[in-house]
């Protein structure tokens, strides 16, 4: 039969719970729940994608009782109730349902089953082919040569010859089998003692129930005929509650089930509100750029026209098009400039195209640009501006006058969010879906090489776009960041801390490539050892970085304890936590570990970093990250110097290779303890207040305190201990976790917390009122008005409840931390330019600063940075900054 006359019933309830439990712990930024959503919406799209049906509708169940119910009270009486999350995307789902504008079948008093069963039969009568999409068993009993089952998770198609097959019995026979048998899964009872193989082989030999009660008697297993007997009313009334309803009160109407088109405005607003970023770009907002006045400037006297334009306007929206998305390596080809909403102008000046005649150079554009894109008095708005700052600088204009980021400003308003791009923001705020960068390289089929080689008059639109749309979606973002009071965060700390960045990741980094090479090999030798040293103790040779082939050397040869299964339950997890465990028992876990880490430095860090030197400068330019973080907490990439292990030998190795100017130094400057300070200023706790105050060892004191002790007794050990627990306490650690992390028994994990508390009184007063202030507001703050959302603090989740509480406790702490030291990145860099210093700030790693110093320089630097840092900020105890010097990173730690 043709797909003309075939139709697809959904039994949407089933996948609804099947996506529940198969995708965990998905929602929004915000904390609402999206698993289930998320799964049905990608089941429905596979459906519509894979199979186009002509004809489909969705059913579901209702949530009110059935007739079943009143059958038998303890119908499906074992289930438990609907998992309050998951009642909460219910109407969500439906709503997505109507997006994609499939019919949705749903009535009280009965189940999605009998509304299927009825449109089934009433389809099949009226000529048509039935597809039933579930995977329920249950519905195998509506099997005939016009209706089959597919089950879109295991792309399975279920036939009435694939029914003979596997069950022996005819589809319809089915119902039999669940009267005798009972069907667990809805607690339908059947006859005791009577399982699906024996129910099996008694349809085959009487071909149903009726036939074989019938002839009871013919039954010689005295047994069996007893139950049967015993339990006959019971096993009609199972065949009764199993039984689908083919005549439920509802219509097939062929024309109400056709194929819609999906109401793409609906979806792109909705799967925004779900944050589903992939489905937002893939059902995007319908855009019309046809309105928008996008021009281009080719000439002087367009040039001259825009500049005097651009001179009058209080600020205008900046994006620059370049050869790479690396600014350090990327070169001009491009402005685009938006004063007013849906207009913009673009300024072409590096395109190597056929049309590259008609446009101006780069030196007369920033001739009569430089003068405006210097000028303080008018106002800049970009998204990543750091970016257009760095490209701009390296073409010789040095951008003044920044007023806003766009990309900053999202961050900031939820710092939670994965995404902050402006296709992302456009979607979020604008419902516009952007040319995107792809769509505008691809020339007939194939992809350009840059930008630079896209024809002039393809690239007015896309690059207009990205000015006007970062103009409007300033309009939109400013009153939000200023009704959430997060403006002067913007304008005091995130904004003036641009520039400094630009500058650093201009500086980069020198490498010592011989000291890289001379570790590849080094390493690569060492990984060879180790390899031999698994192999011999396995007694075999085998894939290392296999996890099931590790697992059968572990646990089947080697006879290891077990530890937990993989995520999926398909075999043996090999992680670093359950191989930290078994070292205890045997060499071969350690060795891996070990292998790991070595091989991860090697293939991340060693051999990366050469393919990462800058031809220009010879030297390595990272990229530091103000939108990363949900604490506020710089990070860097390609590379990140932040994660260079510092604490195995093989990690400082690494850092040796990272080398000032020949005859400069390195200096790195930490702030020592700065949670731990930053917890007593919060908490007003006394003890430590006063350690701080006296510059105590602030571990040892805890130790003395926790394990009531002299402090002249604490011993190495205790001290780590104490260390561990002041961490510990901070980042929200729980009995559990302590205990493994000190490996002792959760007992005494318990009491060494209650100890910590009970001397650090005003610690415990602290974290109970910043979770309970978060639990009234959703959200915990710092020091300079930082946000971050803690939706989940009032969730019946104990797991979720205790990441968002967790997550409150470190929030004012880790982010306070994280605005100072950019406030002192701010100031170090203003006064080394006021003191017109050859120093250069290089990196930021957590709390500490490394900085490329000249040696007359170094010890003018040591003071200034100091007095800076430790004076940032006015706290109730002082903070305290660590320096050191050497010829190498590792050496200044």
């Amino acid at each position: 039969m043709s797909d003309e006359q075939r139709i697809y019933l959904v039994d949407g309830s089933t996948y609804i719970h099947r996506a529940y439990h198969a995708i965990r712990s998905l929602s929004t930024s915000r904390g609402f729940p999206t698993n289930a959503a998320y799964g049905f919406a990608r089941m429905l799209i596979k459906l519509i994608q894979d199979r186009d049906p002509k004809y489909v509708a969705m059913v579901f169940d209702s949530r009110k009782p059935t007739f079943r119910h009143e059958l038998y009270p303890d119908y499906k009486g074992h289930r438990p109730e609907m998992p309050e999350d998951l009642a909460m995307q219910i109407p969500v789902i439906h709503e997505i349902t109507e997006g994609f504008n499939v019919p949705v079948f749903l009535m009280d008093g009965y189940e999605a089953d009998d509304l299927i069963g009825t449109l089934a039969r009433q389809a099949e009568a009226a000529g048509f082919e039935v597809v039933m999409v579930t995977g329920d068993k249950d519905m195998i009993q509506l099997i005939t040569d016009k209706v089959t089952m597919w089950d879109p998770m295991k792309d399975q198609v279920t036939d009435r010859d694939r029914v003979l097959a596997e069950k022996g019995v005819e589809p319809h026979q089915m119902l039999d089998l669940q009267g005798l048998a009972g069907d667990s899964s809805d607690n339908i009872p059947g006859v005791p003692g009577i399982g699906p193989k024996t129910a099996a082989t008694l349809v085959q030999t009487y071909g149903s129930m009726d036939e074989l009660y019938a002839r009871l008697d013919e039954i010689r297993a005295g047994k069996q005929r007893e139950k049967l007997e015993q339990f006959q009313d019971q096993a009609f009334l199972s065949r009764k509650l199993a039984k689908i309803v083919t005549d439920a009160p509802i219509a097939f109407n062929p024309g109400d089930l056709a194929k819609k088109a999906p109401d793409a405005n609906h979806l792109a607003r909705l799967f925004r509100d779900l944050e589903f970023r992939k489905l937002q770009e893939d059902y995007p907002v319908v855009s019309d750029l046809s309105a928008k006045d996008y021009r281009v400037v080719r000439d002087a006297a367009a040039l001259e026209a825009l500049a005097e334009k651009l001179e009058k306007s209080p600020f205008f929206a900046i994006d620059t098009e370049t050869t790479s998305t690396e600014a350090v390596r990327a070169d001009l080809v491009g402005i685009s400039v938006a004063m007013e909403a849906d207009s913009a102008y673009y300024i072409p000046c590096g395109h190597t195209g056929p049309d590259a005649a008609s446009q101006l150079s780069k030196t007369e554009v920033l001739k009569r640009l430089g003068p405006v894109l210097e000028n303080p008095e008018i106002g800049k708005i970009g998204q990543n501006i750091k970016y257009d700052w760095t490209v701009l600088r390296r073409s010789g204009a040095n951008l003044a006058g920044v007023i806003f980021d766009t990309m900053l400003a999202s961050y900031l308003i939820n710092p939670e969010k994965r995404a902050h791009g402006l296709n992302q923001i456009a979607m979020d705020y604008l419902d516009h879906r952007m040319i995107t960068y792809d769509e505008v390289i691809s020339a007939q089929g194939a992809r350009l090489e840059s930008f630079a080689q896209v024809p002039v008059e393809k690239a007015v639109t896309y690059a207009c776009e990205d000015a006007d749309i970062t103009l409007a979606a300033y309009f939109k973002l400013s009153p939000t960041l200023e009704s959430a009071g997060l403006s002067e965060l913007l304008s005091g700390i995130e904004l003036p801390l641009v520039p400094v960045l630009v500058k650093m990741e201009e500086t980069g980094i020198r490498v010592d490539k011989d000291r890289l090479q001379a570790m590849s090999v080094d390493l690569a030798r060492e990984l060879e050892r180790i390899e031999a040293d698994i192999y011999t103790m396995a007694g075999e040779e085998f894939n290392i970085n296999s996890s099931q082939q590790l697992g059968r050397i572990l646990f089947d040869k080697l006879s290891l304890p077990t530890q937990k299964k993989t995520k999926k339950k398909t075999g043996y997890s090999t992680d670093v936590e359950v191989l930290t465990a078994l070292c205890r028992h045997h060499e071969l876990p350690e060795l891996v570990l070990h292998h790991r880490m070595l091989a991860k430095l090697k293939s991340t860090y060693v051999d990366a970093l050469f393919g990462l030197i800058n031809p220009e400068t010879g030297r390595i330019h990272t990229s530091f990250n103000q939108t990363i973080t949900a604490t506020g907490r710089l990070s860097s990439s390609n590379p990140n110097l932040q994660n260079i292990p510092i604490r195995t030998e093989a990690g400082r190795d690494v850092r040796r290779a990272f080398i000032p100017k020949q005859g400069w130094h390195f200096l790195a400057a930490d702030y020592s303890q700065i949670e731990l300070r930053l917890l007593a200023h919060y908490s007003g706790d006394e003890i430590l207040i006063s350690a701080f105050a006296n510059d105590e060892d602030i571990h040892a004191r805890t130790a003395a305190e926790v394990f009531f002790t002299d402090s002249q007794n604490v011993n190495a050990e205790l001290r780590q201990q104490a260390k561990t627990i002041n961490f510990g306490i901070i980042y929200g650690m729980g009995a559990y976790s302590l205990s493994k992390e000190l490996g002792i028994t959760r007992k005494m994990a318990q009491t060494y917390i209650d100890h910590y508390f009970e001397r650090y009184n005003g610690v415990k007063r602290f974290i109970d009122q910043t979770i309970e202030d978060a639990r009234q507001t959703g959200r915990v703050s710092t020091r300079f008005g930082r946000i971050r959302h803690v939706p989940d603090i009032n969730s019946k989740n104990a797991n979720m409840r205790g990441i968002s509480e967790r997550a409150a406790i470190n929030t004012p702490i880790q982010g306070t931390a994280a605005d100072l030291l950019k406030l002192a990145m701010i100031q170090v860099d203003a006064d080394l330019s006021q003191q017109g210093l050859k120093t250069a700030m290089l990196l930021t790693v957590h709390d500490e600063l490394v900085f490329e110093v000249p040696e007359d320089e170094l010890e003018t630097v040591q003071q200034r940075v100091r007095q800076i840092m430790e004076n940032i900020a006015e706290l109730s105890v002082p903070l305290k900054v660590n320096m050191a010097v050497g010829s190498n990173w590792a050496a200044a730690h």
